[in-house]
């Protein structure tokens, strides 16, 4: 069944719940999104609350929506509310599952170029300290990580495949479905950050195969700044212990023992941002309103436009790579450094960002570039804007 794209009434709607497109052109949903106006009025409503009644009491009162967190965010990536964690960030929740893994000497972990550098340092540390190894899988002639590489990399030492879905320095959209069905043949592990495809795309963790899965809230999902989530397997909890727990995660027994809460809660601590998990639960809901088939196939098209308007600017050398693209679209400019393609544009009311080789160690130097400029559209991005972007890029000099 094909699934269409946002009628122009949708788009109307979303601009109109998102006041910031009247003050900017948001390009940089990759780093931040624009929230909507449910999300800033759950926020505030909740703070103000805090503030009249107090912090706890408010809580209390607020449990109703802080559960919806749990529910929406099942909806969207296709699990159950107990198998959700409430975490402050992405990395966080990466981290949760990654180091809650009991790594030995000599085991294996299979990842490839569109790592995250948060993640891949933690590899490293692992590497360091355990005695890990880590293969990592090239990308196959299209840019995505090579399918039949990755089936020959996983070895009886392998426990883990990490992958990044959407990398945050590239258009590319890794083949997560295809890396899960390999790793349940092999009978492994698989984490995957979808920092960058909650939200972009639809997401589900059935069809993908993954044991655990990590988001934030603030990119593509439009929630506020310092919330997260991380998706949790019941069926490989025994195998994945959180690092650290409190009194949310475990229940203290008696002066000797404890146990772990038996789901995906064990993963959280007790203190959080309350009003930051209410507003990521309205985030959720909305944008489950507007159908994320609809949502994803809008955003990946505005990203293909770009990319089609680019390619007939002068010096501009487009960087994106993969058999499927998604709504982040890099470049560089002959005659400028990306950091000076930012901030020209800055100067113009238009949001980009900056992903450098600092951040993309074992892409962007592999690839020749120390940098390129990151444009990412959402869906309430529109074709308009496009245009003045491109005309604003084509100003130089």
């Amino acid at each position: 069944m094909i699934v269409p794209s946002l009628s122009q009434q949708d788009v109307e709607l979303l601009r109109e719940d998102t006041p910031g497109v009247r003050q900017v052109l948001h390009f940089n949903n990759a780093g931040t999104g624009l929230a909507p106006t449910p999300v800033l009025d759950a926020v505030k409503k909740h703070l103000d609350l805090e503030a009249m009644a107090g912090g706890y009491e408010a809580e209390a009162a607020a449990k109703p929506a802080m559960d919806t967190f749990y529910t929406a965010l099942a909806a969207l990536i296709g699990s159950k509310p107990h198998e959700i964690a409430y975490i402050e960030n992405a990395t966080r929740a990466w981290d949760m599952a990654f180091y809650g893994i009991d790594f030995r000497e000599g085991d294996r972990i299979v990842t490839g170029r569109a790592e995250y550098v948060s993640n891949y340092v933690a590899l490293l540390q692992m590497k360091k300290h355990r005695g890990i190894e880590i293969d990592l899988v090239e990308d196959d002639a299209s840019g995505q990580i090579d399918l039949t590489a990755l089936k020959a990399a996983i070895t009886p030492k392998t426990r883990l495949v990490a992958l990044t879905h959407i990398p945050t320095f590239s258009g590319l959209i890794n083949p997560a479905e295809e890396v899960g069905e390999i790793a349940r043949k092999a009978g492994v592990l698989y984490l995957l950050d979808a920092c960058q495809s909650a939200g972009q795309i639809p997401l589900n963790v059935h069809e993908i195969g993954c044991h655990m899965l990590s988001g934030t809230g603030r990119k593509y999902l439009r929630g506020p700044r310092g919330t997260g989530f991380l998706y949790v397997s019941d069926g490989v909890l025994d195998q994945v212990e959180p690092p650290f727990i409190d009194l949310q995660s475990a229940n203290w027994l008696d002066d000797n023992s404890y146990e772990l809460v038996p789901h995906a809660r064990r993963f959280e601590t007790w203190e959080r941002y309350v009003a930051g998990q209410i507003g990521l639960g309205v985030a959720v809901t909305y944008a489950i309103g507007f159908g994320m088939e609809r949502l994803g196939n809008r955003t990946c098209a505005l990203g293909a436009q770009l990319r089609s308007e680019l390619a007939g600017v002068d010096g501009v050398t487009l960087h994106d790579k993969g058999k499927r693209k998604g709504g982040i679209v890099t470049f560089t400019l002959a005659g400028e450094t990306p950091v000076q393609t930012k901030l020209r544009l800055a100067e113009q009311g238009i949001n980009v960002s900056v992903s450098t080789a600092s951040s993309a160690r074992i892409d962007l130097p592999h690839r020749g570039l120390d940098a390129v400029v990151r444009a990412s559209l959402h869906a309430f991005n529109s074709e308009e804007e496009i245009e003045r972007f491109v005309k604003a890029l084509g100003r130089f000099g």
